[in-house]
């Protein structure tokens, strides 16, 4: 069986599926430079790819990503590292999320940077690699008040001056995640970044030289400079779209990702009659609906029944019924030039109408990440630019 998910020219020939994922790689380089527009010299990027670059597909956006200078990439799981080692990436990868005992092995065979999140992780991935010949290296996460992963800010200096960090182990990395930086009030975000840079200073004064030191996501990027340390670390913003309303600080994006599907059947529906699972629509009149291949076990929510809307001849034509696992059915009644075959656009632009990803998620009451995260693997990516080869 072909493997679905590599690049490949953006062209969509008849023969090929009738749902695919078109990535413009040429968006992604706009956005990148954005980001590095906002950043002090010296100041560098470490670009999150975690859950397949946010449905975008790890291996070719890490690429792309990789050839445009990026020296650092970051991923949530150990699953995810090692496929972009296995898919031949040489940068350093760091691997944000939490790693167990039994992880440990196959992050260091494979080169991958582990954070630091307990003191204990501390001792067993020293023990393992006590017989290199260099350091390895270490991001320390700190909870600031995110209540998720890390040690205390009191538990840091200790841990920098344990035996595991006097030649085993050298902590390359300080970080911490804000909880609120998209929030309206930056009250807690500020009280963050004061015990962040308060336990920089003691690292700093106990003669503890730590490289690279980040905070700032996506929204802090644009809304707290104060939080940028030595890299900063852009997610969402890479591949689009803002985690805030736009306001004075925005940068313009652009969004890197468009989903296309194709009308599968037109037919006509009485008044009185219904469309899918539990006459969840009932036509009020006259109505032509057009059915397309794409449903829920693509990534495409249920939440969007008799809600969302997708793009057809350059008009909206809102989804009617449930959509279902494989299909989803829109009213065309207004587009009457609408046949089998047709290009449906769910997320981009057709003509001088766009759908976002940020419309789905209003339809379904999420964020953007939800949205693009969930599309499926089984979905095509198709490249365009088509990606330079590594």
């Amino acid at each position: 069986m072909p493997d679905r998910t590599q690049p490949n020219s953006a062209a969509v020939s008849p023969s090929s599926p009738p749902t695919v994922a078109i990535l413009d790689l040429a968006a992604l380089a706009h956005n990148l430079d954005q980001v590095r527009r906002l950043l002090a010299p010296g100041c560098d990027v470490l670009a999150v790819v975690k859950a397949d670059a946010y449905g975008h597909g790890a291996v070719t956006v890490s690429r792309t990503l990789a050839q445009l200078g990026i020296t650092y990439l970051g991923v949530s799981t150990l699953a995810e590292g090692i496929e972009l080692r296995e898919a031949g990436l040489k940068v350093p990868v760091l691997v944000m999320g939490a790693l167990l005992a039994d992880q440990l092995p196959d992050a260091v065979a494979h080169q991958l940077t582990p954070v630091i999140c307990e003191p204990p992780a501390a001792q067993q991935l020293a023990t393992l690699v006590q017989n290199r010949p260099a350091p390895y290296p270490v991001h320390i996460k700190v909870d600031t008040g995110m209540g998720r992963l890390g040690l205390t800010p009191e538990e840091v200096p200790p841990m920098l001056q344990s035996p595991p960090f006097k030649g085993t182990l050298r902590a390359e990395g300080l970080m911490t995640h804000l909880a609120d930086a998209d929030g309206q009030d930056p009250a807690y975000t500020l009280a963050q970044i004061a015990r962040f840079r308060s336990l920089q200073a003691q690292i700093n004064a106990a003669g503890v030289a730590v490289p690279l030191v980040h905070a700032a996501n996506s929204a802090a990027i644009l809304r707290y400079p104060d939080s940028h340390g030595t890299a900063v670390r852009p997610g969402l913003m890479l591949y689009g779209y803002h985690t805030t309303p736009v306001g004075p600080t925005a940068i313009p994006l652009q969004p890197v990702l468009s989903l296309r599907t194709r009308v599968v059947q037109v037919k006509a529906v009485a008044p009185g009659q219904s469309v899918g699972y539990n006459r969840a629509w009932i036509a009020s009149r006259p109505s032509r609906i057009a059915v397309l291949p794409i449903g829920y076990g693509d990534g495409y929510n249920r939440s969007l029944s008799n809600r969302g809307a997708v793009l057809l001849h350059g008009i909206r034509a809102p989804i009617v019924g449930r959509v279902c696992m494989d299909l989803t059915m829109v009213d065309v009644t207004e587009i009457p030039s609408v046949q089998t075959g047709d290009e449906a656009v769910v997320i981009g632009r057709q003509g001088s109408q766009q759908i976002s990803a940020q419309d789905l998620a209003a339809w379904q009451d999420t964020i953007p990440y939800e949205v693009l995260c969930a599309l499926g693997k089984g979905i095509p990516r198709l490249y365009t630019p088509p990606p330079l080869p590594d």
